[in-house]
């Protein structure tokens, strides 16, 4: 048995975890694989709308184990919290288990996040300041604290040694803070880490496999944040794409089996950095207020644009995508003329894939497609459809060269069409 692979191809907020949720009852595990509470993945099902940070989107669905993988940095602050807020909704969770490589983001983390983005002032990269980039870094400096150092009869050691570190790096940038609430209620929300499984999650994962289960590994972020292959320095601080997924679970690239890749029917970006086909004008304006778009995590509004076709193969040819799933296809109804970038402009030449340069002097390259008027969000079945809508995902298979299995017209687990 291979384990299957969900990931954004844009830059995040593609909806994945909807899909998680959506596919979660074909699976026994669910696994996050890299990033930390900087992701925010909604979940809209019996009226329930509801949003993840750390936690699997399999989370809601009895008798499916949820796996927290040692790729995934992890605040027990914000746990706590999201455990709280699901025990709220008397929604009964499915098992959860937190390997005891992940990395734990500690107060001073969060402070240091925050002094590195004001001292970039207008070059900031629009970081959302929960501590996700200084404990990668920690982590790969060979300095961080794991969540298996928590059962270690000197755990307190190793945190103020670390804690003497970090006051330093606030001492350079000159950065004025508090931190006694902040480890108070960090020590507090150890308490609730410690009443989950902590597990030896390669190996929980390798005796999964060999055993037939069936696994789901879900991403966080989306492709163009990838720390290696997204719009740099504009990017996360993890390995969004489905390399990801070995290195964040302990899974071998032979043992990988569908690559799902995500994406919406249009394309936003939060934060700083490149956006080659972003819109600034009423149509901008429209996707932004029809689609929702402001972030799950920030609240911070998206920037929006056109979907963007070199940036999506660019995307499916890193991660190795077998099946494509367009969200948000209901946003885009009552635009009369839909536009796609199907190529840039750069220093005179027309080219059709992402290069090194800066893309900020990128100038999109647009083909027109008829729009509908058709409110998708009633649909039950896709043959339903205008033939319009038919015609723009075919062309989409055809430029991206993958099938598209699952179009989204909704928030809903229930408004998801199959094909």
């Amino acid at each position: 048995m291979k384990a299957d692979v969900l990931l954004g191809l844009q830059w995040g907020d593609e909806g994945k975890g909807k899909i998680v949720d959506v596919l979660t009852s074909r699976y026994d595990i669910i696994a996050r694989f890299q990033g930390g509470p900087n992701a925010g993945h909604t979940l809209e099902f019996d009226g329930i709308k509801h949003v993840l940070h750390t936690i699997p989107s399999g989370i809601f669905h009895k008798g499916v184990i949820n796996l927290i993988g040692n790729g995934v940095v992890i605040d027990p602050v914000i746990f706590e919290n999201e455990i709280d807020a699901i025990n709220k909704l008397n929604i009964e969770m499915s098992e959860l288990l937190i390997s005891k490589k992940a990395h734990l983001i500690l107060p001073t983390h969060k402070l240091i996040d925050a002094a590195s983005e004001q001292a970039k002032g207008k070059q900031k990269i629009g970081s959302t300041l929960k501590g996700i980039g200084p404990t990668y870094m920690d982590k790969t400096g060979r300095n961080g604290l794991r969540v298996g150092d928590i059962s270690s009869p000197n755990f307190k050691e190793k945190y103020e040694k670390l804690k003497r570190k970090h006051i330093q790096i606030l001492h350079f940038y000159d950065f004025k803070y508090e931190l006694d609430k902040l480890e108070s209620d960090w020590f507090s929300s150890l308490t609730t880490l410690k009443k989950f499984k902590h597990v030896e999650s390669e190996h929980y994962i390798h005796t999964a496999i060999k055993s037939g289960k069936k696994i789901l590994a879900e991403g966080a972020q989306g492709t163009l944040l990838d720390i290696d292959f997204g719009s740099y320095p504009f990017v996360t601080s993890s390995n969004t794409i489905a390399a990801g997924a070995c290195t964040g679970l302990g899974i071998s690239p032979n043992k990988i089996g569908e690559v799902f890749g995500i994406f919406k029917a249009y394309c936003t970006r939060v934060g700083s950095g490149p956006f080659p086909s972003e819109l600034f004008d009423e149509v901008g304006a429209r996707l932004g207020k029809v689609g929702n778009e402001f972030g799950a995590t920030t609240g911070r509004p998206r920037r929006c644009g056109w979907i963007d076709i070199p940036a999506l193969k660019y995307a499916i040819n890193i991660n190795g995508v077998t099946q494509l799933m367009m969200m948000k296809a209901d946003v885009l109804s009552g635009i009369p003329k839909i536009k796609a970038c199907t190529h840039y402009q750069l220093d005179g030449q027309k080219i059709d894939y992402l290069p090194f340069e800066d893309n900020e002097n990128l100038t999109p390259v647009y083909k027109e497609i008829k729009g509908w008027n058709m409110d998708l969000m009633q649909l039950e079945d896709l043959s339903k459809a205008p033939q319009e809508v038919h015609d723009y995902i075919e062309w989409l298979e055809a430029e991206l060269e993958t099938k598209i299995t699952i179009i989204s017209v909704g928030p809903d687990r229930k408004q998801t069409l199959f094909r």
